[in-house]
């Protein structure tokens, strides 16, 4: 379990390795670019969206384009929420999968993800868990019932009960461009009382976007129109420090893309090429890509070259 071995690398060694979804090629294309100038490890994540978006026989070429690089790098199941889909995604060759019933009863999350550990495992495939609720429950903008924070001892219990590799919580990120209603806060006291409760799993935390301005500022002076724009761009910088060893993108690097798109077609109106406009975007997600390895990661120089 290639993600595994990450993951446990990074707690043993105070850094975190970067989890980036990729929305379309652009993206995907940005990323490693920055993952292979800044010799990062990576995780790179799909969502079921993402995964219907490039459809399956697409998808299972890039995925086994991505395997040959010399980079170590895990391809994860973002917000799995059916057996079903786990099953996809372990076909087309993921290593790595999440499957996500942070919404259901206790028992009925135990229940779903113990299925998931004893199928996924039989086929050396690495699992993360989830305790606790974002009220937005992915960056596709579906909206949950509202925040939960990760209670420690049902961490501790959901941890022992399924035999998750890795477990998500929820200490006050949320998915999307507006994270907060009121005043940005992470609860790191929670963090400290759930990494006691389960000293050797690493975190995740979702959610972990820092929605930088300048983004969001270029692509509304270029056409666009984005509101109440609020990340987690003052409240990450420790976060290497923690038991965090996964934290997981995906809104940055769309703002990222459509910065770079918007500016160029604004400044280029003559242009109609999509690879013209289209290597403007990736040049800007492989800027938001080496910012966040080297500022919040500090994953940076911490790749090994595959054997």
């Amino acid at each position: 379990m290639i993600q595994k071995n990450m993951l446990r690398s990074a707690m043993k060694n105070n850094y975190i390795v970067p989890a980036f979804n990729f929305a379309n090629f652009e993206i995907l294309r940005g990323i490693l670019m920055a993952c292979e100038e800044t010799r990062s490890p990576v995780i790179l994540q799909v969502s079921e969206s993402a995964m219907n978006y490039f459809s399956d026989g697409l998808l299972f070429g890039l995925i086994q384009g991505v395997k040959k690089t010399k980079l170590p790098i895990s391809i994860h199941l973002d917000h799995g929420k059916t057996f079903e889909v786990v099953k996809r995604a372990i076909k087309l060759g993921f290593d790595s999968v999440m499957i996500d019933g942070s919404i259901l009863p206790f028992d009925a999350n135990v229940k779903l993800t113990k299925k998931v550990v004893e199928y996924a495992h039989a086929r050396k495939v690495h699992v993360e868990g989830e305790i606790g609720v974002l009220s937005v429950v992915n960056d596709d903008g579906e909206k949950g019932k509202g925040y939960v924070y990760t209670s420690p001892e049902e961490a501790k219990e959901f941890v022992r009960l399924t035999g998750v590799d890795s477990l998500a919580v929820s200490i006050g990120t949320n998915h999307g461009v507006n994270k907060y209603t009121g005043e940005p806060k992470i609860r790191y006291d929670i963090l400290k009382k759930i990494e006691q409760a389960i000293p050797n799993i690493p975190i995740v935390l979702h959610g972990a976007s820092l929605v930088q301005p300048e983004y969001v500022e270029t692509i509304n002076a270029n056409g666009g129109r984005i509101d109440k724009a609020i990340g987690n761009e003052k409240l990450l910088k420790n976060a290497y420090k923690t038991h965090i060893a996964k934290i997981n993108m995906d809104t940055d690097f769309r703002l990222a893309y459509t910065a770079g798109v918007r500016e160029y077609m604004t400044q280029n109106p003559d242009k109609f090429n999509p690879r013209d406009y289209g290597n403007a975007g990736i040049e800007k997600v492989a800027e938001c890509a080496k910012f966040r390895i080297i500022n919040i990661c500090h994953s940076n120089g911490k790749a090994k070259n595959k054997s």
